[in-house]
């Protein structure tokens, strides 16, 4: 490690708080652990071992592998410890683990609570902490040594590039805080560091679970393929930089597209029963695959007909806010003029629009792979 990237910081802000989780000058109650900084401390506290580095090892891991980003919810953490958000069904891999994290937390609240009602104030702090928005965001996780305890810190909010954090140690007496240190992404690249942020992506299904693989969809395929339909799809996806401070975590980009699908109208009849779909898919980029060619199989549209003549298309950062929308157009050709069918996309007034605009038809007809420049991404289409 670098020392410059230590930082001492005085005694008294190690113990502060050590005995009661309740600071003096905020309200008492659950609410009062709900804070980010807190929920850092409180780990930094608990007597972790090596099956709980494993246990945050084995969520996060399983977000990943699932398309999100290397994240351990705390709804996860207290309903099924061990496994990462899109984990389908109930799993669980409890039974893993000696004492899950989930125990420490609730022996943690017990030891601290003075009070008759102790069993009542210990599941209410509990219950808040599960039902939070927290996570344990674990970046680079996968150069873990399998080994090292990490430094814990939280995300500080305002685009910050630096924190203090807690460094844990492990010896005879179990894990303890051996330093405070300042926390950098570069200290995150050299050993693990365990960012206490906010979740904002596990209610959205990321583009690597939709499931192209199940028999429908390859029929579905098959059907067009038979049919000589033409196919849109994103082949790869390649972002320029990072969108938010790293302490947030990767960027999620929400890709969506507004067209007439499969336009063939012949009659003023069959032209008034067609309407624009709107295909909407996320993309997790993690922050390690920066300037990366990202593959994917993301299809825009199933069928790519003559008659569509201009694809409304977004590309955003989701950073949350107050819904609205992109008023725009889908266009087609019927009888040898261009009709505009009406479509609305999504995105939320804090968000970064990336790139929105429409695609004409000229732009896929140079081969079967197209590649663009929007903003700060590059886009690899294929038609198939």
């Amino acid at each position: 490690m670098k020392a410059s990237e230590l930082l001492l910081l005085p005694l008294g802000l190690l113990l502060l708080g050590a005995c009661d989780p309740v600071v003096t000058d905020r309200p008492a109650g659950p609410e009062a652990l709900l804070t980010m900084s807190d929920l850092a401390k409180i780990i930094s506290e608990l007597p972790l071992e090596q099956e709980h580095l494993q246990e945050v090892y084995d969520a996060v891991n399983s977000s990943s592998g699932n398309g999100y980003d290397e994240e351990y919810t705390m709804d996860r953490l207290f309903t099924s410890p061990g496994s990462g958000v899109g984990e389908r069904g109930e799993s669980t891999k409890a039974a893993a683990y000696a004492t899950p994290l989930r125990e420490l937390f609730a022996d943690y609240f017990r030891s601290r609570s003075e009070t008759k009602a102790g069993a009542a104030d210990v599941e209410a702090y509990v219950n808040a902490l599960r039902d939070s928005d927290m996570q344990i965001y674990w970046p680079y996780s996968e150069d873990w040594d399998q080994e090292t305890f990490p430094v814990v810190t939280f995300d500080p909010g305002d685009g910050a590039k630096t924190n203090y954090g807690y460094m844990l140690g492990f010896d005879d007496s179990g894990a303890h805080v051996v330093d405070s240190v300042l926390v950098t992404e570069e200290l995150a690249r050299e050993r693990p560091v365990w960012v206490i942020n906010r979740n904002a992506d596990s209610a959205y299904t990321p583009v690597t679970l939709l499931d192209y693989d199940s028999p429908s969809a390859v029929r579905t395929v098959q059907e067009a393929k038979a049919k000589g339909k033409k196919m849109l799809t994103i082949k790869d996806f390649t972002m320029a930089r990072h969108f938010d401070s790293w302490f947030a975590g990767a960027s999620e980009f929400f890709i969506r597209c507004g067209a007439v699908d499969g336009f063939k109208a012949k009659t003023d009849d069959e032209l008034k029963q067609y309407s624009p779909s709107v295909t909407d898919f996320m993309i997790v980029v993690k922050r390690k695959f920066v300037k990366c060619k990202v593959p994917f199989n993301a299809i825009l549209l199933t069928d790519f007909t003559d008659q569509i003549e201009q694809l409304a298309f977004m590309i955003i950062e989701d950073d949350g806010g107050t819904t609205t929308s992109w008023k725009c157009n889908a266009m087609v050709k019927y009888n040898s003029k261009s009709y505009g069918f009406e479509v609305e996309l999504p995105y939320r007034d804090k968000d970064d629009i990336v790139w929105r605009g429409y695609l004409d038809r000229s732009f896929f007809t140079d081969s079967s792979l197209i590649k663009g420049r929007f903003g700060d991404v590059t886009v690899t289409f294929e038609l198939q």
